[in-house]
């Protein structure tokens, strides 16, 4: 790993001072180098830069009983607008934001899981970002950027979906293809990591320095943070939990192995693991995947005995392939998150509270917690907001290297 030199703190301690008035809201100086540990000659230095640019304003001057008037600062909203976009097997959700990340405006397109072609796909981004803009009463020229989650492998240095095994999709260009439809900044890069990006700055982060947040949907997977750095790996594949064993030899995965987490865990796995409780249950009629969870989430609160252990099994399965990870990374935190946390997350997660401590050696049991997500709104869109207001500051020369994967390209000036 490259020696930081000076430049890197610089940049380092500026989002220290960002993240500070994310978690206090509006603060003083002193209270944000009380928060961050940085001095507080540093804290005043990087005020005054991000004053200068816009980004902080003063929000009130008070005044005490003795001394001098003081500032307390807060990040400015109307320096533009930010496009977060979720994009999965079966829905485009497109949210805007101002810079402090507080949603103005949201859409969701529904995606037909079985077309596949980048047009399609492409076609559904705008579609979605279009009527999110819409609703936001905003207009195209204020915004400053988009960060567009895709499934699958990507590489964020190139804009490239790497592989997207439910589309068949192999080295798309994405990023030029939606830039050049959009005329806006596009910042492409995996759920797994919008995920955890947004659990560190406005979730469980503020609190606990390592964790994994899971996320559970047609494809599930890890977004890891190990001591407050988003963790991934040589080509950004770090987290690819839904991909290691739980059964040598067992079920097949669409990522052509055999056994995966994703096998049982995912939606398919869902419906293989009802298919062998009760072949002929009606919520295996359902054509779409969210259907089929909507139904296993109806069916439990009527106590159906094959959703219910439909739900044991699944619990069961998760409880396993987690302790694998906690014994890897000794991490105490887990979060789960994603549609089908959402729509089952009251059955699983007390289940899997009970049983993990089965599954993790005594040394790393200690303070461990399973907890659903408390973000709001989409997490995969706030944190692809998040990553598109990153790379902005970026371009006013505030760039962190904390979650950003190193590139030597550069973005548009923004309009």
């Amino acid at each position: 790993m490259p020696r930081q030199t000076s430049r890197d703190l610089r940049n380092e301690s500026r989002f220290e001072v960002l993240h500070a008035l994310f978690t206090l809201g509006p603060s003083t100086r002193q209270e944000i180098a009380r928060h961050t540990g940085l001095s507080t000659a540093t804290v005043a230095t990087l005020v005054t830069q991000f004053l200068a640019e816009g980004v902080l304003r003063i929000a009130t001057v008070e005044q005490n009983t003795v001394g001098r008037p003081y500032e307390r600062l807060t990040i400015d909203p109307d320096r533009g607008r930010i496009l977060g976009i979720d994009v999965a097997e079966t829905y485009v959700d497109a949210t805007v934001y101002d810079v402090r990340l507080e949603p103005l405006g949201q859409s969701q397109v529904a995606l037909d899981e079985h077309q596949n072609g980048e047009a399609y796909v492409v076609d559904g981004i705008v579609r979605a970002i279009d009527a999110a803009v819409s609703a936001s009463g905003t207009t195209r020229d204020r915004i400053i950027g988009a960060g567009v989650s895709m499934p699958g492998q990507v590489r964020p240095d190139a804009g490239v979906s790497v592989f997207a095994p439910n589309w068949d999709w192999h080295d798309v260009r994405i990023e030029a293809l939606l830039e050049e439809r959009l005329g806006l900044p596009v910042y492409v890069d995996n759920p797994l990591k919008a995920v955890a990006l947004s659990e560190l700055w406005f979730g469980v982060g503020r609190t606990a320095k390592s964790m994994a947040v899971i996320n559970l949907g047609t494809g599930v997977g890890a977004g890891i943070v190990i001591n407050r750095s988003l963790l991934r790996g040589e080509a950004n594949n770090a987290g690819e939990w839904g991909h290691t064993l739980l059964q040598l030899d067992g079920r097949p995965c669409r990522c052509g192995r055999l056994g995966c987490v994703e096998a049982y865990l995912g939606v398919e796995g869902l419906q293989a693991t009802l298919a062998e409780i009760a072949p002929d249950h009606p919520a295996l009629q359902e054509p779409q995947q969210r259907g089929f969870v909507d139904a296993v989430a109806d069916g439990l609160t009527r106590d159906d005995t094959a959703l219910a252990e439909l739900a044991r099994r699944t619990a069961h399965y998760l409880a396993a392939s987690l302790g694998d990870l906690v014994n890897l990374l000794n991490i105490p935190q887990i979060t789960l998150t994603g549609w089908t946390t959402e729509a089952l997350g009251d059955w699983l997660i007390p289940a899997v509270r009970s049983e993990l401590p089965d599954h993790v050696l005594p040394g790393s049991r200690l303070n461990l917690t399973v907890e659903a997500s408390g973000v709001p709104g989409n997490p995969v869109a706030l944190g692809m907001a998040a990553f598109s207001l990153e790379r902005f500051l970026g371009t006013l020369g505030l760039a962190s290297r904390t979650s950003l994967p190193a590139t030597g390209r550069r973005l548009r000036s923004p309009a």
